[in-house]
């Protein structure tokens, strides 16, 4: 799998927000791009997808900006990733024939492969949150390429640390 820079940009901006989440005071979009080094314009386009998909909310005029819309613990990686990149699949292959009915050789078993290969991206993103990411931009998690600890998860990294 590759994360789109969509997909890596829209994460890094929620991280910010969690990092400097200050109450329902939001953030402005230039102060978003001055600490993650976010191109600003890209960046409001990329919020308002996430807006779109209830993972921000916005507030317009002075002292405008946007907050998450949710908790840190709420957000995984994998919702924002499909919000601004659509589903998480291993390809655009379509699904299995039912009761082994292929068209052509071998396309069925191809078929649930990339299928079981998209579900396991998915899990594996799902297994990120926001305050996860923040806990490890902290030092207080082990971060996902310490070597020592592989790449753990929040329900992994939970049940080693607490």
């Amino acid at each position: 799998m590759k994360v789109s820079t969509r997909g890596d940009y829209a994460s890094r901006a929620l991280l910010s927000l969690a990092l400097h989440a200050d109450g329902e005071m939001p953030t402005a979009v230039k102060d978003i791009a001055e600490r993650t080094g976010l191109p600003q314009p890209y960046l409001e386009q990329i919020l308002l997808a996430l807006k779109g998909a209830g993972l921000v909310r916005s507030k317009r005029g002075v002292g405008g900006g946007y907050v998450l819309a949710r908790p840190a613990s709420e957000i995984t990686l994998s919702e924002i990733v499909s919000a601004v990149d659509g589903p998480i699949v291993a390809g655009d292959f379509g699904l299995p024939h039912e009761n082994g009915a292929c068209d052509h050789e071998g396309q069925c078993v191809l078929l649930a492969v990339w299928a079981d290969v998209g579900e396991h991206m998915r899990t594996q993103l799902d297994s990120f949150n926001l305050a996860d990411m923040v806990s490890r931009s902290q030092g207080q998690l082990p971060r996902p390429d310490d070597r020592s600890t592989g790449s753990l998860g929040s329900a992994t990294s939970r049940r080693l640390t607490g």
